[in-house]
């Protein structure tokens, strides 16, 4: 996919995402933080709609085999996909499909008597895993979730989102081994809504000014 085919996915994605009603302008308090985001983005309701969620894992998929077939690779072989729950489910699921790659997932135990996660599928130690979410913001939840298929001796080198909030991930998963790779940025898609005329100049200053404060030094 060259600079152009990119850049028409990216625009298709930040469009989809506005139709569908997942972006929000307000005051949010983000995952296990306590900052405060004037936007926020529920990637999740791409289920709504079935042509879009494959479009966006289609646009996942191109995206990680390009990176792998360049001249120095920046993507690595993979055995196994994995999404992280609950909205890097739906988008494994069909990255799998589309790409013939067998998934496995973690949910909690069913063992009552434990908190100990357990890993669903057929998967052999050594193997390399794809982690595959709809959004990342701090990057935790992907560490912890690379922590803990690295106790099944699984290895974890790449991870693909559909949208990065550029609020540290890249930079903290790069220092734990991890190379992510995002279809779209929230930079950019603010750039297209602002462009586009379909948000008011202030929410897109206000969210603006939210990343560069949030950028690591």
């Amino acid at each position: 996919m060259g600079h152009s085919g990119r850049s028409a996915g990216n625009l298709w994605l930040a469009k989809t995402l506005w139709d569908l009603g997942a972006i929000r302008f307000g005051d949010f308090t983000l995952g296990r933080t306590t900052l405060h985001s004037p936007i926020y983005v529920n990637v999740r309701l791409l289920i709504s709609k079935p042509r879009s969620l494959r479009r966006a894992a289609r646009l996942m998929y191109d995206d990680v085999r390009t990176l792998q077939k360049m001249l120095h690779p920046r993507g690595a072989p993979f055995h196994r996909v994995a999404g992280i729950p609950f909205g890097g489910l739906h988008l494994a699921t069909v990255f799998s499909l589309i790409a013939n790659v067998p998934m496995v997932y973690i949910h909690p135990s069913k063992d009552r008597d434990t908190t100990k996660p357990f890993l669903e599928g057929i998967y052999e130690r050594g193997e390399t895993v794809l982690l595959i979410d709809d959004l990342v913001t701090g990057g935790g939840n992907i560490i912890e979730t690379a922590a803990f298929l690295g106790l099944a001796g699984l290895k974890v080198k790449d991870v693909v989102v559909l949208l990065d909030r550029h609020e540290g991930a890249k930079e903290r998963l790069k220092a734990h081994g991890y190379n992510l790779i995002s279809v779209l940025g929230l930079e950019t898609m603010l750039n297209y809504l602002m462009a586009s005329g379909k948000i008011e100049e202030d929410w897109y200053r206000k969210s603006v000014d939210y990343i560069a404060s949030r950028r690591p030094t």
